[in-house]
């Protein structure tokens, strides 16, 4: 049975609320040996349940697939490129979808699938251009490169129905910042799940992590 489609306007609703689960979306590069659902299960103890697993490893969609049922996580894929980075994504049991940009055929891809997706933006034509097909919820990428919190001030006052989850180039130390903005629904960042603490698999010290990036203010 394929899948229910899902509107551009409903996937930025159920983002809007995945999205006020937590301040920090945790963006996980998981390396092959890495127990995911140790991982989601500490991330998620610390507070942090949606947690975008990048598909820049191998071991991606095998990890998506260990969090799908573990109670609590609301796993989801980014770096979805293509329409079939998307049907690989829901296969695997992906709950969100997140990418870099967006094109026609991955947002055709991401309704037909019934896929929320969190589309990338970083020009405020592109913005336009999102909420035209009524996408209101988006990525901002690369924040920080893009611009950070003042674009996103910037883009607030002729463009204030989009919310973002800006990433890239944020962490513990400017966090904060951009999580005041009226326009920022949560951030992303990797730095609740450095590559060290995953290699030993010091599931204490990335709770410890993820517990101080729920406590951030918003």
């Amino acid at each position: 049975m394929s899948p229910h489609p899902m509107p551009p306007t409903e996937q930025s609703a159920r983002l809007r609320e995945m999205a006020a689960a937590a301040p920090v979306v945790p963006v996980l590069v998981i390396a092959p040996g890495v127990d995911a659902r140790a991982l989601g299960a500490a991330l998620v103890s610390g507070g942090l349940p949606m947690l975008e697993v990048t598909l820049r490893t191998p071991a991606a969609l095998e990890a998506i697939a260990a969090m799908a049922d573990l109670p609590g996580a609301i796993p989801g894929a980014g770096t979805l490129l293509t329409p079939a980075d998307v049907r690989a994504a829901r296969q695997a049991g992906a709950r969100f979808g997140v990418s870099p940009g967006a094109t026609p055929d991955l947002l055709a891809a991401a309704e037909a699938e019934g896929l929320p997706l969190l589309p990338g933006a970083a020009t405020a034509s592109e913005v336009m251009a999102l909420l035209a097909r009524g996408h209101d919820a988006m990525k901002l990428f690369p924040a920080a490169a893009a611009g950070g919190t003042a674009l996103l001030k910037s883009l607030a006052g002729p463009l204030p129905q989009a919310g973002f989850c800006p990433t890239g180039g944020i962490g513990p130390e400017n966090a904060a910042e951009y999580l005041r903005l009226p326009n920022v629904m949560c951030v992303g960042g990797s730095w609740v799940a450095p590559p060290d603490l995953l290699a030993r698999g010091d599931w204490a010290g990335v709770e410890a992590l993820a517990r101080a990036a729920a406590a951030l203010p918003r």
